[in-house]
């Protein structure tokens, strides 16, 4: 791993990887902006579960399966998209993706990028908290890849007046944040152990939904997003 390159984190959100189907035409974008960008760049890309965590967790749920097995067959869900796009990117996945911290640290070093999902059981944490980790461990800056384009004040899919916020503080998004009560699954623009992480050992953090502003966040060009810093 080359000591010149920057480490970028991405957090995939599942729902740009699946949502009624595989949501090609935006992963063949974040595949080429990637490699376009590897030359310069070390990534490491951890996927969530989206969808086929909520189904998995619904069912468990339905089963009469307590949290901690719905958050199982959740983490299952992040680790199949995460084979899935190492797949979709051309990487060989034959021993799998990693479950450590020490493996991704590995794979990084000999590929350049690498693709994880959640790399194990920890209470209250989705796989936001594991990209915002890796990103404090890695000293490197997280970006949040979801599907909306930042942080509102209100939830946009329900407020038509909500209010865009550019930049905020750690503290401040920390604020906002812990006031959710966590559930697996939850679907929000990071969780509250992510927020944790980046505000106790200031993490710099982006929330992007478009593909074209991470391509131009990563050329240091202007782009559409939140940014979560001091």
């Amino acid at each position: 791993m080359s000591v010149k390159k920057k480490t970028v984190v991405i957090s995939l959100g599942g729902s740009q990887i699946f949502s009624v189907g595989v949501n090609y035409a935006y992963l063949k974008r974040f595949k080429d902006v990637v490699l376009k960008h590897k030359k310069d760049y070390n990534f490491v890309v951890v996927c969530g579960g989206g969808r086929l965590a909520r189904e998995y967790i619904g069912a468990v749920k339905r089963a009469g399966g307590d949290l901690f097995h719905q958050s199982l067959a959740g983490i299952g869900a992040t680790r199949a998209n995460a084979r899935f796009v190492s797949h979709f990117f051309g990487y060989d996945s034959r021993h799998g993706v990693p479950h450590t911290y020490w493996t991704v640290r590995k794979y990084l070093k000999k590929q350049g990028i690498v693709f994880c999902g959640a790399l194990k059981y920890v209470d209250n944490q989705t796989s936001d908290s594991v990209a915002a980790l890796l990103a404090r461990k890695l000293k490197g800056e997280f970006v949040n890849l979801t599907n909306v384009k930042g942080l509102y004040d209100k939830d946009p899919s329900k407020f038509k007046g909500a209010k865009f916020i550019p930049e905020i503080s750690w503290e401040d998004f920390d604020l906002i944040v812990q006031k959710i009560k966590f559930k697996p699954g939850q679907h929000f623009v990071l969780d509250q152990g992510a927020s944790k992480t980046i505000k106790k050992n200031k993490v710099v953090t982006y929330i992007v939904e478009d593909v074209k502003d991470l391509d131009l966040y990563l050329s240091g060009k202007k782009f559409v997003g939140t940014r979560i810093a001091g």
